[in-house]
């Protein structure tokens, strides 16, 4: 590989808080809204042009469950708000209507929603509580002193600039910070496969089409997807990111011209402009919980969470996954946390974004420094949200 030598430069400032939150989906959102209504001034940087990443410009529009599937809400706090929120601009009241249903057999407390209206009435959200959103603010560097963050180099239309920070969240969904920072990380071994998610319009009605199976990549063994040709992506690199997309434009248009012809009653409707990718790099934390962990309780717990794909297991999720040995004012949330990679699959999708994201934007506004937090005063200011930490505070199924 070839290389050029760049000049020395100055970066200007362009801004000082005290949390930084990187990255603008379900995490990133959770963090950012904790950060600043436990009084942080906070600055969220996304490098997109609007919120919710796949969730919404991803166009992976299910709100997975917030219950244990046999009749018990485990995840609240600001997962149910955003559950609340996603539903609310379609005139659903999905807690209300599973409580009125809910048995062993129930639906599970989930919803699907409009991907537009959710990531306009979360920059509402984040506005109202008083954070500053920075669109098109992609983290290419760190400022690293005596194991902290000071500063973090940002690459925008304007050029390149800082932000001096107190403390960061990486939401990335990337563990962008992670790396950048020299914090252990670990990455994805399996891959990920193609996913190409999109929506008709048919007959006046949206119709999601998920094609290819993004949800429980563990099915795809690396044996099966040698024999069928069926390619694999790490995510992390821009090249082949380049190459996903227009892989996921053929197939998308391929399913899409199947299934019809255009005409006033069928259209392609909406394509995502992020790739659908769902695993990439992680924290390599203190503690790394793993799938079989159902009902171990943690004395650091900071929420609970359920099994997405099958009912009854609950999950609590210890402060020591988010966040790592080396850089003491670096929390990890959404699918930056350290889990195995089997785990990794439930703690990636939104209930686990957002319990993780609130947690880890609450313990960076009261300073940061996980050396230095009382974990006792984190847990106290979550009951007081209405978070539940522990199996035992749950109703009997």
């Amino acid at each position: 590989m070839m290389y050029i030598q760049e000049a020395c430069r100055s970066t200007p400032v362009l801004a000082a808080c005290d949390v930084a939150v990187v990255g603008g989906g379900i995490a990133g959102i959770a963090a950012a809204l904790s950060a600043a209504r436990a009084g942080a001034k906070t600055i969220l940087l996304e490098q997109q042009y609007a919120l919710g990443g796949l969730a919404t410009i991803g166009l992976v529009t299910i709100y997975l469950p917030l219950c244990d599937g046999t009749g018990r809400q485990v995840s609240f706090g600001i997962a149910e708000e955003l559950l609340r929120l996603a539903a609310a601009a379609e005139g659903k009241d999905p807690v209300a209507d599973w409580k009125d249903r809910r048995t062993a057999t129930a639906a599970r407390l989930e919803c699907t929603y409009n991907p537009n209206l959710m990531a306009l009435e979360a920059e509402r959200l984040l506005q109202e509580a008083g954070v500053e959103i920075l669109y098109g603010a992609q983290v290419c560097e760190t400022q690293v002193q005596d194991g902290a963050i000071r500063a973090l180099i940002l690459e925008t239309r304007s050029g390149r600039s800082a932000v001096s920070v107190k403390s960061v969240v990486d939401a990335s969904g990337d563990g962008i910070v992670i790396r950048l920072s020299g914090e252990a990380s670990a990455v994805f071994r399996k891959k990920n496969i193609l996913a190409a998610w999109y929506y008709t319009a048919e007959d006046g009605k949206y119709r999601l089409h998920p094609v290819g199976a993004c949800d429980d990549p563990d099915t795809y063994q690396e044996a099966e997807a040698a024999q069928s040709g069926q390619a694999r992506y790490t995510g992390l690199d821009f090249m082949e990111l380049s190459r996903f997309t227009q892989d996921v434009h053929r197939v998308l248009m391929e399913d899409y011209r199947k299934r019809g012809e255009p005409s006033d009653r069928y259209q392609l409707a909406m394509i995502a402009s992020i790739p659908q990718i769902r695993m990439t790099r992680r924290l390599d934390g203190c503690l790394v919980p793993d799938e079989p962990d159902a009902c171990v309780r943690y004395p650091d717990s900071i929420g609970m969470i359920g099994n997405w794909k099958r009912r009854g297991p609950v999950y609590e999720l210890p402060f020591s996954c988010l966040h790592g040995r080396r850089i003491r004012n670096l929390l990890a949330a959404g699918r930056c946390i350290s889990v195995t990679d089997r785990m990794w699959d439930n703690t990636r999708v939104i209930p686990a974004c957002a319990v993780t994201g609130e947690a880890a934007g609450l313990a960076a506004a009261m300073g940061g420094d996980v050396t230095a937090l009382h974990i006792a005063e984190l847990q106290d200011a979550l009951a007081r949200r209405g978070v539940l930490l522990h199996e035992q505070q749950l109703p009997p199924r």
